[in-house]
């Protein structure tokens, strides 16, 4: 049985903590950085329902949020960005270049609460145990990420190395372009 997914709160008080100490941007080599994306990607997956595209192709969390904001009926401009990046070829590498995407402009917990607003679609995508599917958990999730709105982060959002399984765990080795949020 998969474990149950844990709640990003105490990982989210650690970045929020670690940013504030050191008065700097948060960046690609945090510690925090890489154990919070690999939560949201494990919470974004947890009792995910299979789903395939009509070539066979699996469909992924990148799908869900997709199809989410498409609902909201305006364009995105992180889905925008994503599907420029001509270099990332799964699901999964345009789901982490979204969340990146969406740190850095300070949108993630909007931009998931956008998707977690239809309890049809959510139950379409996800089995009971997801945490989106609680009224309760996903206001907490939620909560936590939007404490993330007053924290500057400079990633770099042109990374080939999102479809490699384990990115999320380790930081970026060259260095390259770095895009910045502008103060809010």
């Amino acid at each position: 049985m998969p474990a149950q997914p844990c709640h990003p709160a105490e990982t989210v008080a650690e970045l929020k903590c670690s940013y504030q100490e050191k008065n700097l941007p948060v960046t690609d080599g945090s510690r925090e950085l890489h154990s919070l994306c690999a939560q949201l990607e494990f919470l974004l997956q947890f009792d995910l329902k299979e789903k395939r595209s009509f070539f066979g192709q699996r469909k992924d969390y990148w799908d869900f949020l997709c199809q989410g904001l498409a609902r909201c009926r305006q364009e995105h401009e992180g889905i925008h960005f994503v599907t420029s990046l001509d270099k990332l070829k799964t699901p999964v590498g345009r789901g982490r270049a979204f969340l990146r995407y969406c740190l850095v402009h300070q949108q993630l917990a909007e931009s998931l609460q956008l998707c977690l607003l239809d309890p049809e679609s959510l139950c379409e995508w996800y089995y009971a145990r997801s945490p989106f599917l609680s009224p309760k958990r996903r206001a907490e999730i939620l909560g936590s990420l939007y404490e993330l709105d007053c924290v500057t982060f400079h990633l770099t959002l042109h990374r080939d190395d999102l479809d490699t399984p384990c990115v999320l765990s380790r930081p970026l080795v060259r260095p390259s372009p770095v895009i910045r949020s502008s103060p809010a």
